[in-house]
């Protein structure tokens, strides 16, 4: 633990793994992230009228990590591919490539790291942040994508709220390959978000057909950018934000306890994907660099040269009304 007053940096043993929990030691403000278990932020708590809240739906403990991890790949990483890859199959540079690490419904989804287990190359506070560098260097094994590369995964939490993330892939091929790069947190504030309102900084949603696959067109949606209330509304679509609009991007509210997560998305992260599960304790919010089938589409891909590397930030910031 840090010397400093301001902020700490602890790795925990506990509930089976190691934990990494960022704190501002003057309002409470946390966030514990999890290394072995796909650099996840598995919990975001804040002090709110003389209560802690965890604005993130994430994992008990590593046994419920384990068990659960792909039931919607809650908080996980998402590399090399973001969402849905069609068929499970993208041609690159004149070969053909399939991915099926996790299938469903014919589509692979949610990439291949969501759940490498991270190195910590450092963790560490002072009087103006707590901050986590987490590491993992993809060796090219799967056979759907033999493009060796690294990944680090930045997470600084500052005053105010803050939570930055900042993801960093290194091309260690010889060659071009294709990067997407999101991540999927699950967030809530009430028992429901049927109490909450969402505000998106999107126009337009990109169309999907049948599978979820976009189809290269855009429809018009102004629904979220006037925002609106949750309660009965069913989401799984990829927005399109508007990146001359005042900042944040999105923001996440709730009156009925009074707090809003706002979303600070920077231009590598174009696309929003909302989704609204079944049980609707929580909301999917993701940052996501490209859409999904990128690999096919080559809507927002990145094509990332050899030696090269590329960075895609965002920040949350949490404050009550």
């Amino acid at each position: 633990m840090s010397n400093t007053t301001h902020f700490s940096c602890n790795r925990i043993q506990q509930n089976g793994w190691e934990e990494i929990v960022l704190r501002d030691e003057q309002t409470q403000f946390t966030a514990t992230i999890i290394p072995s278990g796909g650099a996840i932020l598995n919990k975001l708590e804040v002090t709110h009228q003389g209560k802690t809240f965890n604005l993130i739906e994430g994992f008990e403990n590593a046994a419920d990590w384990h068990e659960n991890k792909t039931k919607g790949c809650k908080s996980a990483k998402l590399s090399p591919f973001v969402c849905r890859l069609h068929n499970s199959t993208y041609e690159w540079e004149g070969s053909t490539y399939t991915c099926e690490k996790f299938v469903l419904n014919g589509h692979a989804i949610h990439g291949l790291l969501f759940d490498a287990s991270h190195e910590v190359e450092f963790c560490e506070a002072n009087n103006f942040y707590a901050e986590c560098k987490l590491f993992y260097r993809y060796d090219g094994s799967h056979p759907g994508y033999p493009f060796t590369y690294d990944m680090n995964v930045r997470y600084r939490l500052e005053s105010d709220g803050r939570l930055t993330i900042t993801t960093t892939v290194h091309n260690r091929s010889d060659r071009t390959i294709p990067i997407s790069d999101g991540w999927h947190p699950y967030f809530k504030i009430g028992e429901t978000i049927d109490t909450a309102a969402l505000q998106i900084n999107a126009q337009h949603q990109l169309e999907f057909n049948k599978d979820l696959i976009p189809t290269g067109k855009q429809i018009k949606d102004e629904r979220w950018f006037k925002g609106g209330k949750l309660k009965d509304v069913f989401l799984d679509n990829s927005f399109v934000l508007m990146q001359n609009e005042p900042l944040p991007h999105c923001t996440l509210s709730d009156a009925s306890v009074g707090l809003n997560i706002h979303f600070y998305p920077d231009v590598s992260y174009p696309i929003l994907q909302v989704y609204t599960p079944p049980h609707r304790r929580s909301i999917a919010i993701e940052n996501l660099s490209s859409a999904p089938d990128a690999f096919n589409n080559k809507i927002g891909l990145v094509e990332l040269k050899a030696d090269q590397s590329h960075a895609f930030k965002t920040m949350i910031k949490v404050d009550s009304f």
